[in-house]
């Protein structure tokens, strides 16, 4: 009897240990990432989920969709779940060079 009262215990702790490091963590991006939709305006530049580049033109939130335009006259309706993050062309340069082991730029 014991031992089934130990193992519950272990499980439950598994589960808690679980939900704190994968389940949260997911939750609370996804919710920053939905803010960032839901904030999201005509003129803004941000990047795609694919990581392209675009402008956001409109969002028709009754349908989740956003028309955006990728180059100069190309308009794209886009799932506007897609939307990733604002365009940061310093931060994204600064990533890049990061990762080639470059360093920061100071």
């Amino acid at each position: 009897m014991q031992e089934i009262v130990v193992l519950g215990v272990i499980m439950v702790l598994a589960l808690g240990a679980y939900w704190s490091l994968v389940i949260f963590p997911r939750q609370r991006d996804f919710q920053k990432q939905q803010k960032y939709v839901s904030e999201l305006k005509p003129g803004d530049e941000m990047i795609t989920y694919g990581g392209i580049v675009a402008k956001v033109i409109s969002i028709d939130e009754t349908t989740g969709v956003a028309s955006v335009e990728i180059a100069d006259g190309v308009i794209v309706r886009i799932v506007a779940a897609a939307l990733m993050r604002p365009y940061d062309p310093v931060e994204l340069a600064e990533n890049l060079r990061k990762s080639h082991g470059k360093g920061t730029t100071e």
